[in-house]
């Protein structure tokens, strides 16, 4: 006879649940209530249901909002449901709350997706002026140098992810590192560059063959008929295609 797995109740962290019950402004019903729906969130984000994250979080953020754990929660929820301008609201007050960097590249990410160009280079220099470490700054310029991208400024966006480091040949990359190599052979391809897209695409695949479409398109620029473009891509992309 089989026997259905029961999966253990999903608990927040005890110090999350207290700053939220001491947040709330009401009754101990509405603080429980509060509680109950960041757990819901939290438990769905964790299981990607991001949509179904964003619903459980909303009431909570009205409650709680000076709780960076909620703020975080909501804006990373959103992000991932991919909408833009309530993921921006929540990040850029996780950071206000925190002086934490680490999700600003989210949040030129989401202004890249409504093309708010100019909006994605403010945020980028916030990045450079609070000292990011080097995985959220080379997030950073992955956006920007997209952004770039957007606009066929394709120099620009060479130039800053050249600054990063993005041609240097690694022996054991990094995740970042990989990223970097990543974006800069989208651009390259982008601007017509076939054989450096090649390369830069060879070397990402030499490092990690599943990484992103790097196989595919470097198959696609082996083709001798391939088209000269490509559709312009002005999907987010920091953070949201794992390797």
């Amino acid at each position: 006879m089989e026997t259905t797995e029961v999966r253990p109740a999903y608990t927040l962290p005890a110090d999350v649940a207290a700053a939220i019950r001491n947040a709330v402004v009401g009754t101990v019903a509405q603080r429980e209530r509060a509680v109950r729906m960041m757990t819901k969130a939290a438990e769905a984000y964790d299981r990607h249901r991001f949509e179904e994250a964003v619903r459980h979080i909303r009431p909570v953020t009205d409650l709680a909002p000076t709780v960076a754990e909620v703020r975080e929660t909501a804006g990373l929820a959103a992000y991932r449901a991919e909408q833009w301008n309530l993921a921006k609201a929540n990040l850029l007050a996780h950071h206000e709350l925190t002086q934490d960097p680490s999700h600003l590249p989210l949040v030129m990410d989401c202004d890249r997706a409504h093309r708010r160009y100019r909006a994605v280079e403010k945020t980028f220099e916030m990045l450079e002026e609070e000292g990011a470490d080097a995985d959220t700054l080379a997030e950073g310029r992955i956006v920007m140098a997209s952004s770039f991208a957007d606009r066929r400024e394709y120099t620009k966006a060479i130039e800053i992810l050249t600054r990063a480091g993005a041609l240097k040949s690694l022996r054991n990359p990094g995740y970042r590192h990989i990223r970097l190599w990543y974006t800069l052979a989208d651009v390259f391809d982008r601007a017509g560059d076939a054989s450096s897209a090649r390369e830069m695409f060879a070397r990402v695949v030499a490092a990690e063959p599943d990484a992103y479409d790097a196989a595919a398109r470097l198959a696609d620029l082996g083709i001798v008929d391939r088209r000269k473009t490509r559709p312009q891509r002005t999907r987010p992309v920091s953070k949201k295609r794992d390797v």
